[in-house]
């Protein structure tokens, strides 16, 4: 068995492609709409859905947002530099909500930033896990 996908349901798919194609740098790898459910599912990530776990976006036509609840914490991404990945967020309009620093009781250095529906993405440096 292997993960294949995470899903998120979001209030403006274009606004959503926009940030993680633009700001985090995610391909967009397929998107299909369904008339007759009145929906739209579009696939992003950092490499081939055969070969990556990626993340899918899906656009209820008839909503517009969504109440995120307390049970949602966050997707994750290993980053290299997490300084210079934050700026280029902020430079690229994401908003970083927590800046890089060690994790509260370790060493891991993380931040997080949100997208357009509210949801948190940890970034994790890689090269200093603890």
């Amino acid at each position: 068995m292997r993960m294949l996908h995470t899903m998120l349901r979001v209030g403006d798919l274009e606004r959503s492609l926009s940030f993680y194609t633009e700001v985090l740098g995610m391909q967009l790898l397929r998107r299909k709409d369904y008339p007759s459910g009145r929906f739209t599912l579009a696939f992003v990530g950092y490499g081939d859905e055969a070969d990556n776990t990626v993340l899918e976006l899906t656009h209820n036509w008839d909503t517009s947002q969504y109440d995120l609840g307390s049970g949602y914490g966050h997707i994750a991404l290993g980053v290299d530099d997490i300084q210079a990945v934050c700026d280029a967020i902020r430079v690229k309009g994401g908003k970083v909500v927590r800046e890089p620093g060690p994790m509260k009781h370790g060493t891991t250095v993380i931040a997080f930033v949100e997208d357009p529906d509210g949801y948190k993405v940890e970034l994790i440096q890689l090269s200093s896990r603890g």
